[in-house]
């Protein structure tokens, strides 16, 4: 552990949580040095929806790295790529009447939202993007700018232009005002707010505390960005490909977005890979006008079109949906028991979590889950949620031994 403090930048935060050195893992299980087992229910911040070393993925992934096929290529044509590609439009695009050009980002989630933004404000010659509160798109300078916290936008150490935030739904002591105050900024004259070259939400607020918008807020923000002319961005970064239940979290919605943001799961294996989907006319961009040294990560799209075959037919959609049902009951069952310190349950799907009065006690929680063997983490701009990301894959049985521990970590915290 030395080694870590000596030379390890301070920067680093999940470690401070869980304070071991890790070693193996498999499915739901994480295992460290010591030969002690933890079940995860964090999944990489959901960048393991399938579960560590799924081994439908690494079969394909060793033999592809064992028969010496190409591992990067810039953005030049490879095998991989071209299986990616058609893969992802027969199984993800197609069954849902999607068209979506695909463009390779930088192989993380901020990089697929600083093509968005960029190529949403080439596109429309404007500069400003709508964003909300409490909102997480990512760590540079264009992602932060539409982020809310202000603990990281204050790291940006410049200023944050050309974005402006708006109300996320439920923001306001639990109701949010409907879209004729956003409306009327936009009609405005004197409103100051200068039309938007595109609006930027996630239909679950992941870092910002599982906060969850409302269908009908979703479907009266998409008809307003359509009637103004401004380009809807869906962030789906964490809650997509399948966290929610369906591949696409704004699918419940019943809404297109003219741009989506993917990366964490994608891959499907925990590599590193991001894409921005984007309406055919839109994609405007000259060659190479916007590009990255690790844009074609071939391993990458190996595993991503592997763990597109979770996506034949609709069983896991259902299975997560079920088991959300199953954490949603247990959360509101302790919720329910410990009025006076849980405000409430927040989320949907496999991405949900518990909302405390005192936020310490969230992190406290989840402390005691570590030492009782399950990896969680808080989030919110206090922290004040202790929330669940188990894998889509986990087992009911797992799902059960991982939801008694947090009921045993919550009444430590709470009865001591």
């Amino acid at each position: 552990m030395k080694v870590f403090e000596e030379v390890e930048s301070e920067v680093r935060s999940y470690c401070r949580s869980w304070p071991t050195v890790f070693t193996k893992a498999q499915g739901s299980r994480v295992y460290d040095e010591a030969g002690r087992e933890y079940l995860d229910f964090f999944a990489g911040a959901g960048t393991l929806n399938y579960g560590h070393n799924h081994p439908q993925l690494k079969l394909k992934l060793l033999g592809y790295l064992v028969n010496d096929e190409i591992v990067h290529a810039l953005d030049a044509h490879t095998a991989a790529k071209r299986d990616f590609l058609e893969a992802f439009r027969r199984t993800v695009l197609a069954p849902r009447g999607l068209d979506y050009k695909i463009q390779f980002t930088g192989p993380t989630g901020t990089n697929a939202v600083e093509a968005a933004l960029k190529l949403a404000r080439k596109y429309t010659g404007r500069e400003t993007v709508v964003s909300f509160t409490n909102a997480f798109h990512g760590m540079s300078l264009g992602s932060l700018s539409v982020t809310g916290n202000s603990m990281k936008r204050g790291g940006a150490g410049v200023p944050l232009n050309h974005v402006f935030t708006m109300p996320y739904d439920n923001y306001l002591d639990g109701c949010t005002p409907d879209f004729l105050l956003f409306e009327r900024m936009l009609t405005d004259n004197g409103s100051g707010l200068d039309k938007p070259a595109a609006v930027i939400v996630e239909t679950v607020q992941g870092e910002g505390g599982l906060n969850e918008a409302g269908i009908g807020w979703l479907r009266g923000l998409a008809d307003l960005c359509k009637r103004h002319e401004m380009l809807l961005i869906v962030d789906d970064i964490q809650m997509g490909c399948g966290r929610t239940g369906p591949f696409f979290s704004f699918e419940e919605a019943g809404i297109v977005p003219d741009i989506v943001c993917l990366s964490k799961s994608l891959s499907g294996y925990g590599l590193p890979m991001a894409v921005t989907l984007l309406r055919p006319d839109l994609d405007v961009w000259e060659p190479g006008e916007h590009n990255g040294t690790f844009r074609g990560f071939n391993p990458a799209f190996v595993t991503a079109t592997a763990a597109l075959d979770f996506w034949r037919g609709e069983g896991l959609r259902e299975q997560t949906l079920a088991k959300g049902e199953r954490v949603a009951e247990a959360l509101e069952e302790l919720a329910g028991e410990h009025d006076k310190d849980i405000a409430g349950r927040r989320g949907r799907g496999l991405a949900q979590g518990l909302v405390f009065t005192d936020p310490p006690l969230a992190g406290r929680v989840c402390a005691e889950a570590f030492q009782r063997g399950l990896l969680m983490e808080t989030s919110g701009p206090d922290g004040e949620v202790a929330k669940l990301l188990p894998p889509l894959t986990i087992t009911d049985t797992e799902l059960d031994e991982g939801l008694a521990i947090v009921r045993e970590s919550v009444a430590a915290v709470l009865d001591a």
